[in-house]
Formats: structure tokens, C-alpha cells, sequence
């Protein structure tokens, strides 16, 4: 996206939806980068920190549990849904937003418009 280009939403009005996506991939220069952050060897940042993915090879942020969404990035406080290690994360981290758009962004915002609710997070959908 080009840097100059207006985007319709704003991740600080939002409880961290990406952070909550089921494979955060990381590269080894995410976890070179984590572990200099952890005073760690990458060998173990890439132990402690992430997980198999489903693609052969691919390496992923381990989540915690989360109240509104399951489960969460490990890295994200579930209290002020802020990064914890924001100035190290990993590169598909730092390219966010990526899009004019965010859908769960947009459905946040009809939903908190007609339940009259600036606070609700949507989560569970009932059809």
C-alpha cells in the first residue's frame, strides 16, 4: 500500500484483531530479531517463542489464551491489546495496515453503531 493513501479504518479503535489470526509467520530474521529483544539465542527464541505452522517449514508466533477472541499472539497485553514487543516485531507485523480496508474493522464499527455500543467487541456471530 502506498504510504500516502488514506485508509478507512483505525487499528487503535480496535481490540487487536490481527494479533488473534491462527499463524503469525515469522522468518529467521523475525527471530533473530526477537531474540536480541529476549537477550536470547535465536535457537532458543525459535524453541520458546514459535511453533510448527502447517506449511512444511514455516515457523509461527505461539499464541496464549485471550478472553474475547480464544486465543492470541503471545506478544499481545490483554489489557491495553497493545504489543508488547512492538519495536521488534516481526516483519508481517510491521506491514500492517496493508489495505485501504480492514473488514473486521468495519463490521466493529456497524456493530458498535446499532447496538449504540463504542465498547462491544465482536467475537461470536449467531446466523
Amino acid at each position: 500500500m502506498n504510504p500516502t493513501e488514506r485508509v478507512f479504518y483505525n487499528c487503535d479503535k480496535c481490540p487487536a484483531y490481527c494479533c488473534t489470526y491462527a499463524a503469525i509467520p515469522v522468518n529467521k530474521t523475525d527471530i533473530k530479531r526477537l531474540a536480541k529483544h529476549f537477550a536470547m539465542s535465536p535457537k532458543r527464541a525459535r524453541e520458546r517463542l514459535t511453533k510448527k505452522g502447517d506449511t512444511k517449514g514455516e515457523r509461527v508466533l505461539r499464541h496464549r489464551k485471550d478472553e474475547h477472541f480464544g486465543t492470541a499472539c503471545r506478544f499481545l497485553d490483554p489489557e491495553s491489546r497493545q504489543c508488547t514487543v512492538y519495536d521488534s516485531r516481526p516483519k508481517i507485523c510491521r506491514a500492517f495496515p496493508d489495505s485501504k480496508r480492514c473488514g473486521y474493522y468495519d463490521f466493529l464499527c456497524f456493530e458498535r453503531h446499532h447496538q449504540d455500543d463504542p465498547e462491544t467487541i465482536a467475537t461470536t456471530w449467531n446466523f
